[in-house]
């Protein structure tokens, strides 16, 4: 028989069983967004007054920020450039608002510059998660779900600060609510089928 060189081999050789290096740090990182997006957006919602907006600092800093950050900097290990990307990115951006909310001081700044400033903030984030939907494209449908709606969210929180709309910021409430729903829902598939070594719940990979 002829023997088998090492290119032909890995043309007919499984894929890698579940586990083979380390463990996955996506179902992490998206469970820290979506806890920390969920309780947000129930604020903007109105689900939950303003005042009570304070009790997201926690979740902002520890949870959707430093474990989402450290998330990323797991896929770089993995060499996963979009879940690098995407867990740093917002593992940064919940930093950035535990850090707006808990020390910058807009005092000096009327209502409307302040919420221009917010407003800008938001868009910048919009743009970003537009393109990193852009990239999604070639995941799974679950993460493309989730940074779909991610962009209505930012795009209609913008909106609302910049145009002084309750109704506005309502809306981008309950897409940000939605947006938590997508990203549990892939975070749970990704450890029930990590964990049962098989998949059991889809994510409809592309």
């Amino acid at each position: 028989m002829a023997e088998t060189t090492p290119d032909e081999f890995s043309k007919h050789a499984l894929p890698p069983a579940f586990g083979a290096a380390f463990a996955d740090p996506g179902p992490l990182g998206l469970g820290a967004f979506a806890m920390t997006t969920f309780f947000l957006s129930s604020v903007n919602a109105g689900w939950l007054p303003k005042t009570a907006e304070g009790v997201v600092l926690g979740l902002a800093l520890f949870y959707g920020g430093i474990a989402q950050l450290l998330a990323g900097m797991l896929e770089f290990v993995k060499g996963n450039t979009f879940g690098a990307v995407a867990f740093s990115s917002f593992g940064g951006f919940w930093l950035s608002f535990w850090y707006l909310v808990a020390h910058v001081d807009l005092s000096k700044a009327s209502a409307h510059d302040a919420a221009r400033g917010v407003g800008f903030y938001l868009i910048g984030w919009a743009i970003f998660t537009l393109y990193m939907f852009i990239c999604s494209f070639r995941t799974n449908l679950a993460v493309m779900a989730v940074f779909g709606v991610l962009f209505l969210t930012f795009v209609f929180l913008a909106l609302g600060e910049l145009n002084a709309s309750t109704s506005m910021t309502k809306a981008g409430g309950y897409l940000g609510l939605l947006t938590a729903l997508l990203a549990w829902y892939a975070s749970f598939a990704g450890v029930m089928n990590a964990t049962a070594k098989r998949a059991i719940l889809p994510v409809f990979p592309r």
